[in-house]
This record gives structure tokens, sequence and C-alpha cells, in this order.
């Protein structure tokens, strides 16, 4: 979200405060601390392949109307640690969701996109209560497949990496053609890292494709029963143009949650939150004032699309 987006009479507080979380088996999480601490929490999870990043443009806007807002990127993303011998299961992310929660504060609310979303949908259902309320972006307890491999060809890609940031923007170019608001090079650095050979690569640990992608197969009944024991208010954010959510797994979604609300984005696909970066902020800041994460008296401004606003993200899922 651009600056100007954000009323001026309620800018306070939006610069992010780093901060580090030791989980269950002693690996360190990152997390951005946004806004005033004194409000409830918002805990944002980003999705496979994403890191805190992905989420920094909304959690900037809802901590400059006085919200409280972190960002964290996931074991074997970003600055997190790496799982030792590249062991990544389903149940490890989970459990890593207590110590974030930690970091937060009481029943944080949670926002998470794809497996972010999964993730918070299965530890409150099997370690909860853990938060207030529950937002999924553009996930759904079964989804579609067709859309979930391009994600994963993509993240296959490229195994060495880029010989620049002119080549990873190219990258990004072919993997997202709807985009006219691409990132510079320069605005790319901060997804990416060396490697001991000169070249760049994505900042997630490559070994996640071993393991967690493959075993994503296996979780449908699992997800299916967390979704059916959520008894706290769920928001689901889906893309209109979204190729992992449809109609379909959406009306499936409802069966299985019926206390559920629903909004979509029509213009967005999987990436919500990168295609429609002020839209959802506005979605997600109404659902977080009318459970008391942000003051009323506050309001993010709302703005028709701006086709050369930056996006928030350009990272895989």
């Amino acid at each position: 979200m651009e600056a100007d987006a954000v009323q001026p009479s309620a800018r306070r507080q939006i610069d992010a405060l780093p901060g580090w979380v030791e989980s269950w088996d002693g690996l360190r999480l990152r997390y951005d601390r946004h806004g005033d601490a004194g409000r409830p929490a918002t805990l944002f999870a980003h999705g496979f392949g994403q890191t805190r990043h992905a989420w920094t443009a909304t959690a900037v806007a809802l901590a400059a109307v006085g919200g409280h807002a972190l960002t964290a990127d996931g074991r074997g993303h970003g600055e997190s640690g790496w799982a030792p011998g590249g062991r990544y299961v389903f149940e490890d992310f989970i459990a890593d969701v207590p110590a974030l929660v930690g970091a937060a504060g009481p029943r944080p609310a949670w926002v998470g996109a794809s497996m972010g979303g999964l993730l918070g949908m299965v530890a409150e259902a099997e370690r909860g209560p853990l938060f207030s309320n529950l937002v999924l972006v553009d996930i759904t307890p079964r989804w579609e497949q067709a859309g979930v491999e391009r994600i994963l060809r993509f993240m296959r890609a490229r195994p060495d990496g880029f010989a620049d940031l002119d080549e990873a923007q190219q990258a990004i170019r072919e993997y997202l053609p709807h985009r006219a608001d691409a990132r510079s090079p320069e605005r790319l650095r901060k997804l990416l890292v060396p490697t001991p050979e000169g070249r760049l690569r994505w900042h997630w640990d490559p070994a996640l494709l071993d393991s967690v992608a493959a075993e994503a197969e296996r979780w449908g009944e699992r997800l299916k029963h967390a979704a059916m024991a959520l008894r706290v208010p769920v928001l689901l954010v889906s893309g209109g143009r979204s190729d992992v959510v449809s109609e379909h797994t959406i009306r499936e979604f409802h069966e299985l949650v019926p206390h559920a609300e629903h909004v979509a984005l029509p213009d967005a696909t999987h990436m919500v939150a990168g295609d429609a970066n002020d839209r959802f902020t506005a979605v997600v800041a109404d659902w977080l004032a009318s459970h008391g994460h942000l003051p009323r008296d506050r309001a993010i401004e709302r703005r028709p699309p701006n086709p050369n606003a930056p996006a928030s993200a350009t990272e895989p899922a």
C-alpha cells in the first residue's frame, strides 16, 4: 500500500521493530513488530516460499491507524533458521505457532496466506484456543492441484539461482505476467541471498521442496477435520482469478465452516495481497476493527485500484 493510502492524521509508530523467538526445537524464528504493542495483535503468516516481507505494506498501514501487527518468517524461510538436515514436516510448522503467539501476546488474530492459513487452521483446531479470529487468504482445506503445481514449477525452475537481479526480475515477469507493477531489481534484493558461487537465490531453504511440498498430498483428512472444529470467527479472502481456490473448493469450505464469512477480490490471483494490496488491507482492517484489533475511530482509506501502486509481494505462494 502506498503511504498516502493511510489517513495522514492517523500516522504513528509505523517503523518495524525486529525480534526473534526460539521455537520448540531451539530454531530461531524472525519477526517484525509494527505499531502499538499495547493493542491486541494481528499475526501474519506467509505462504510457502514467501517471507514476512509479503505482509509489510499491510502491516505498516495497520500500524499507522493504531494497530499492532507481527509479520514472521516461517522456519526455512527468510531470516528464520533452517531445519537441521533439511528436515521439514507440516507438524514442525504447526509446533512453531505457539512460540509466535507468545511473541504476539494472548489470543492474536491470525492472518495466513496459503500454507500460513493452513497452519493457523490446524493449530487453532488441535492446539487452541490460540486465536481470537482467523483470516484465511486464498486457501481452503482442499485446493486445485493445477494451481499448486504451477507454483512448484516456478520454485523448482532455477535450482542454481540467478546471475543478477535483472535475471531474477525477468523470472518474476514470466511468473506473474498480469502484474503491471513488477518490482525494480533493487526491491527484489531483500528476497534474494548470495550463494558461494556469486549467484542469487530465493530466500528459502531448497530442501523445503523435497519434504513439505510432497507431504501436502497427505493433509486432506486432517485439514477437513480441522476446519470442522473451528469455533472462532473466520474470514476467507479469495482471489477471483485464483487457480488454487475455486468456486467449488469455496462451496466445500462453507459446508465445513458454515459460520465463515467470505470476501472475493475479483481481479486478484492467488497472490491476493500482492495483486490488490489496498483492497485487501481495507477488507482485513474492517474485519480487525469489528473484532477489537483496530480502534474503531480509525479507518483505512478505500481507493480504486491503482495500476502503478507497488505490489506487496512477488514471492511464490
